[in-house]
C-alpha cells in the first residue's frame, strides 16, 4: 500500500527542513571602540645624591675625578619631539677656603646622546639630546683641576638638572 502526501503534508515537510537549516546559520555582530590617551611624560633619575672629590696631592694628582654618576632618562613624546637634558649650577664652588670657579668643574659622558661639558651658573649646559620617545642610560664623570692655590676647607654648590619633553 502506498500513501500519498497531500499539498498540506508536503508544505509541512518543507517547512521542517527549511527552518532547521536557518537556525544553524544564525550570527550576531558587535563593535567596541578603543581609546588610549598618552600624554607627554618625563622621568629623570640620578644614580647619586652627592658628588664627592677626595683630597690628593696636586703634584701627583693634577686632576681630581669623582665616581661616575649614572643617569636614566625616560621621555614620552611625539616621534619628532626634541628631548633635552640640561644642568645649571647655583653658583661657584664656595667654601671656608674661598671660591673655585664653577667653570673648572667639567664632565665627560657615556651613552648615546649624552655630551661632555663644563658647569656654568648663568646658562644651562647640555647634558644630552634625543629625538622622539624612549629611555636613555648614560653616565657623567666629573673632574676638577687640583691646585696648590685652593685654600683649605670644604667647597659646595648645587647642580640642578632639567629634563624637557615637549
Amino acid at each position: 500500500m502506498r500513501k500519498t502526501l497531500g499539498k498540506v503534508g508536503l508544505a509541512a515537510a518543507a517547512i521542517l527542513f527549511t527552518s532547521s537549516a536557518a537556525y544553524a546559520q544564525s550570527t550576531a555582530n558587535a563593535s567596541l571602540n578603543v581609546t588610549v590617551n598618552v600624554a607627554a611624560r618625563a622621568t629623570l633619575t640620578l644614580g647619586a645624591a652627592a658628588l664627592n672629590f677626595a683630597d690628593a696631592d696636586p703634584t701627583t694628582v693634577p686632576v681630581l675625578t669623582a665616581a661616575p654618576v649614572a643617569i636614566t632618562v625616560g621621555a614620552r613624546t611625539s616621534p619628532t619631539g626634541n628631548v633635552t637634558l640640561t644642568v645649571l649650577a647655583t653658583g661657584n664652588l664656595v667654601g671656608t677656603g674661598g671660591t673655585i670657579p664653577i667653570g673648572n668643574l667639567t664632565w665627560t659622558s657615556t651613552g648615546t646622546g649624552f655630551a661632555a661639558g663644563a658647569s656654568n651658573a648663568t646658562t644651562a649646559q647640555s647634558v644630552g639630546t634625543w629625538i622622539g620617545p624612549g629611555a636613555q642610560n648614560g653616565t657623567q664623570t666629573f673632574s676638577l683641576p687640583n691646585s696648590w692655590a685652593y685654600g683649605t676647607g670644604t667647597y659646595t654648590t648645587t647642580l640642578n638638572y632639567t629634563l624637557t619633553v615637549p
